[in-house]
């Protein structure tokens, strides 16, 4: 029974990264009345609403209606739970309306989550942090494991490698499934999710809770919470949000101020590892096929060679 689930967990995954409208096109939309649609009692992947993409969509809904349904899947009481469209449903709510369109369709607890996950990272509006927070579930998903685990095998893949040892086959095998979907996906290789993303999930509470409400990039939120003194942090953390300090600025206030920092691996090494990465989905890409990518590559190959200093 496990590996049905799996399977059909597996065979829901690729159709809808594939195309992530094909399940609400699968079947007519009806509408149905407000009252009847329960948020999930899983939680769902996104966590902050943005109030000016918000107040847009209001705007439009008041004007024009919901002209996307929304999808549900029966609860059996005639009832229906959200799986993905919370901003459409939280919209049609303030506007007043009484109905919403929905596609109504059988999942199991796990499918449901799956698809909400992958729905709210096609849309590409999730914030830094819930977008890792989504890709994170997905895997666990997609391997059987917890959200703890894949971090486990991401970071014991690095850590074999830096030291030229060999994993375990059992690992081998997960971190091939991880590289996969994250293909899949076409957001990350493994180097750049573990190297650039992993991370913010380790910033302290309050930069966390600035990247979530969309007041901080990430990019500046690693350099912010690299300030070892937590009041210089937090200090320096409400200039860059009320002056809106660009990153050469808060760069440049770091540098000023003569704070001690927390280390972070060499820009050489995270290049480096980003180009043997590139490398293995160069192998296994179809983009050979096409010659304009291939020339594109070439050229680009060419460009690196003369860089770093091969004539």
């Amino acid at each position: 029974m496990a590996k049905e689930r799996k399977s059909l967990s597996d065979a829901v995954m690729k159709r809808f990264m594939t195309d992530p409208n094909s399940i609400q096109s699968e079947q007519p939309s009806t509408s149905v009345a407000l009252t009847s649609i329960k948020l999930p009692a899983k939680r769902q992947p996104r966590r902050y609403f943005d109030p000016d993409k918000m107040a847009k969509l209001v705007a439009s809904v008041k004007e024009h209606g919901v002209l996307e349904p929304v999808l549900v899947r029966p609860l059996g009481d005639g009832n229906y739970e959200l799986i993905a469209g919370e901003r459409r449903l939280r919209a049609a709510r303030e506007v007043g309306l009484t109905e919403i369109p929905i596609v109504s369709r059988k999942f199991s607890d796990q499918e449901a989550l799956q698809v909400a996950l992958i729905e709210n990272l096609q849309r590409d509006d999730l914030n830094p942090v819930e977008e890792t927070e989504a890709v994170l579930e997905l895997l666990a998903i997609a391997l059987d494991i917890s959200a703890d685990d894949v971090k486990s095998v991401i970071y014991q893949a690095a850590n074999a490698k830096n030291r030229n040892q060999e994993l375990k086959e059992n690992v081998s095998l997960q971190l091939e499934k991880i590289e996969s979907y994250l293909v899949e996906l076409g957001r990350f290789n493994l180097e750049s999710f573990r190297s650039s993303r992993l991370p913010l999930l380790n910033l302290p509470p309050n930069i966390l809770e600035a990247l979530r409400e969309g007041k901080l990039e990430y990019t500046k939120a690693r350099i912010i919470a690299r300030v070892k003194d937590e009041q210089q942090r937090d200090a320096l953390l409400k200039q860059a949000i009320t002056l809106g300090f660009s990153l050469t600025e808060i760069k440049a206030k770091v540098k000023e101020s003569k704070v001690d920092l927390v280390s972070e691996p060499a820009p050489e090494q995270v290049l480096v590892d980003r180009m043997g990465e590139l490398a293995k989905r160069l192998k296994k890409s179809k983009a050979w096929e096409d010659r304009k990518k291939r020339d594109r590559i070439t050229k680009l190959l060419d460009e690196l060679e003369r860089l770093t200093g091969k004539e």
